[in-house]
C-alpha cells in the first residue's frame, strides 16, 4: 500500500535529527557511513516511514553540523542500497531495499485449528466461574425484552447506561445518549471510518499500528499517513507529537487514529500532557480523532490517565472514543461502543442503519452486567496478565539472548526487537511447527518493521511454554549464527 507523491510527505531537518539520535562514532571517523547506517536502520525499523521525502543535503548538513559532502556521501550510499530513491530536481524519498513495497494489508483473523498455537491473536478466554453466574442473570434480564421487536439501533438502555457510568467513574463525565453500541470495537472503527471518510481521503495513523485499523482504512479506499512512534523510556515506545502536528498541518487528514492506552503493538501509554495536546490539535485543526481504548482496563502497573476526551473534549464530536468488552472479559463477547457527543452519536446511528440494525440483545445485556461488576473481574485479570507478562519475558530472555524486549505497563503482548530483519522468515518457519505469529510488517505500511515481532502472553502457561520452545527451534533454523539456549535449560523469573 505505497503512498504516492500526490501528497508530498516530508520530514524537516530538525525532526530528522531527533529521529537520528546519537549516531556519531565516538572517534568522530566515518561520519558518512555511520549516518547512512542509522538512516537505513530507521527505515527498516519503521521509525522513518516509507515514501517520506528526506531533507535536502545542505539543510541537513547545517542542522547536524557536518559538511554537505558527508550528507551527500551518506545519501549516495543509501541510494546504492536502494533505501533512498531520487528524482532529479525533486528530492529523495525513503523505500525498502530493492524497492519492495510490501504486500497489501490483510485481514488479521484468528486461526480456527485447535492444534495450532495461535500467537497472532491477543485475546483471553473467559473468566469461567464468574461469567457463568452473570450469563444466568443476563438471561433473566432478557425476559423484559422478549415482548418487543428487539431492534436497538443505539444499543439497549441498560448497556448504554453501564458504559456511561464506567466512563464517568474513570474521569470522563458521560450520559447514555453519548454512547452508541456496536458489534465489537472493530465494528465501531469500521463505522466511523466509513461514515467520516471517502476514497482518497488521508487518515493519520501511528506507525506501527493495529492491523485491522489499517485494513479498515484500506477497505474504504482512504490513504494512511503514518507518524512513527519513537523509543520510549520504558523500553516500549512514545509519541512524537511535534511530528504528528506537522503531519496534520501538511496532510490535512480527514481523520486520525490513536491508541493511547497500551498502544497495540508497542504497549506505550500517552501521558496526560500528551492527551491535552491531542485534544488541542483536534480542536485547532478540526480533525476528528478515533481514540481506541480497547486495552484501557488492562493496566498492569498503574492506571493510565483519564480518557483523552476528558482533557477538554467532554462534549466534542471531534473525539470519538471506542471501547470493547472482548479484551477484559472474553474475546467471544463481540460488543463494542463509541463514546462521543450526542449529535455525533445520532449521525453515526443514522448511517449505521444502512449497514446493520444493532447488536444481539442477549450479548448486550450480558455486557451490561459485566461492566457494572468490572471491579470484581478486572483485578484478577490484571494479576493473571502481570504474571504471564513477566514469565514470558523471562523465557524470551533465556531462549533468545539476541532479542530485545521492553516491559509494557499493560495490554496483552510484548513488542520484541529481533535484532535483525527476520520477522517474516521466522513467522514462516514457526508456521511449519504449528505456531502462528504476527510478523512486524503486519503492524506497518509497505513492509516496515521486519526487525519486530509481537508476542502475546495470553495462552495457558503450558501451551505458551510449548509455543516458545517451537519458536526457538524455528529461530535456530533461520539464523544459525545466534546462540540459542536449550529449551529445557531456561529458568522462569
Amino acid at each position: 500500500m505505497a503512498l504516492d507523491h500526490q501528497f508530498d510527505q516530508r520530514i524537516g531537518a530538525r525532526s530528522f535529527a531527533r529521529l537520528l539520535g546519537e549516531w556519531r562514532p565516538q572517534d568522530g571517523r566515518g561520519l558518512a557511513t555511520a549516518l547512512a547506517e542509522r538512516v537505513r536502520l530507521l527505515v527498516l525499523d519503521g521509525r522513518l516511514p516509507l515514501q517520506t521525502r528526506v531533507p535536502a543535503e545542505r539543510e541537513l548538513a547545517a542542522v547536524l553540523d557536518v559538511s554537505r559532502t558527508t550528507v551527500a556521501a551518506a545519501y549516495d550510499a543509501l541510494r546504492d542500497e536502494e533505501v533512498l530513491h531520487s528524482r532529479r530536481g525533486a528530492g529523495s524519498w525513503t523505500q525498502l531495499p530493492g524497492g519492495a513495497l510490501g504486500s497489501r494489508v490483510q485481514p488479521f483473523a484468528p486461526s480456527t485449528d485447535p492444534d495450532v498455537f495461535d500467537l497472532a491473536l491477543a485475546a483471553l478466554p473467559s473468566p469461567t466461574d464468574g461469567m457463568r453466574a452473570t450469563v444466568a442473570e443476563a438471561a433473566r434480564d432478557l425476559d423484559a425484552h422478549l415482548c418487543q421487536p428487539g431492534y436497538e439501533l443505539h444499543g439497549v438502555p441498560e448497556l448504554r447506561t453501564a458504559i456511561a457510568a464506567r466512563y464517568t467513574a474513570r474521569g470522563l463525565p458521560t450520559t447514555p445518549d453519548q454512547v452508541l453500541v456496536t458489534t465489537g470495537a472493530q465494528g465501531a472503527l469500521s463505522l466511523i471510518v466509513t461514515a467520516l471518510t471517502a476514497p482518497g481521503d488521508r487518515v493519520l495513523v501511528e506507525h506501527p499500528s493495529y492491523p485491522n485499523a489499517l485494513g479498515a482504512i484500506a477497505r474504504q479506499g482512504a490513504r494512511p499517513v503514518p507518524v512513527p512512534m519513537v523509543p520510549g523510556p520504558d523500553g516500549t515506545a512514545d509519541w512524537d507529537l511535534d511530528l504528528a502536528t506537522a503531519a496534520v498541518r501538511d496532510a490535512a487528514p480527514k481523520l486520525a487514529y490513536l491508541i493511547p492506552d497500551h498502544q497495540n503493538p508497542t504497549g506505550a501509554v500517552l501521558d496526560a500532557a500528551g492527551r491535552e495536546r491531542v485534544v488541542d490539535l483536534a480542536r485547532r485543526t478540526s480533525t476528528p480523532m478515533i481514540v481506541d481504548e480497547t486495552l484501557a482496563e488492562l493496566w498492569l502497573e498503574e492506571a493510565p490517565p483519564p480518557p483523552v476526551a476528558a482533557h477538554g473534549a467532554v462534549d466534542s464530536p471531534l473525539v470519538l472514543t471506542i471501547g470493547s468488552a472482548s479484551k477484559v472479559f472474553w474475546g467471544g463477547l463481540r460488543v463494542g461502543w463509541i463514546r462521543t457527543s450526542a449529535p455525533m452519536v445520532r449521525r453515526l446511528a443514522t448511517f449505521r442503519a444502512t449497514i446493520d440494525l444493532g447488536c444481539p440483545l442477549f450479548e448486550q445485556l450480558l455486557a451490561a452486567r459485566l461492566l457494572a461488576d468490572i471491579e470484581t473481574f478486572a483485578p484478577a485479570r490484571r494479576a493473571e496478565l502481570r504474571a504471564a507478562r513477566d514469565r514470558v519475558a523471562g523465557r524470551i530472555a533465556a531462549l533468545f539472548p539476541s532479542w530485545r524486549i521492553g516491559r509494557p505497563g499493560g495490554g496483552l503482548s510484548h513488542w520484541v526487537d529481533l535484532g535483525s530483519p527476520d520477522s517474516s522468515r521466522l513467522v514462516t518457519a514457526a508456521r511449519r511447527r504449528d505456531v502462528v505469529l504476527a510478523a512486524g510488517p503486519r503492524f506497518g505500511l509497505d513492509g516496515a518493521f521486519e526487525r519486530f515481532l509481537r508476542v502475546p502472553y495470553v495462552l495457558r502457561q503450558d501451551r505458551m511454554d510449548e509455543a516458545l520452545d517451537r519458536i526457538a527451534v524455528a529461530w535456530s533454523e533461520i539464523d544459525r549464527t545466534t546462540p540459542m539456549a536449550d529449551p529445557a535449560d531456561y529458568s522462569v523469573a
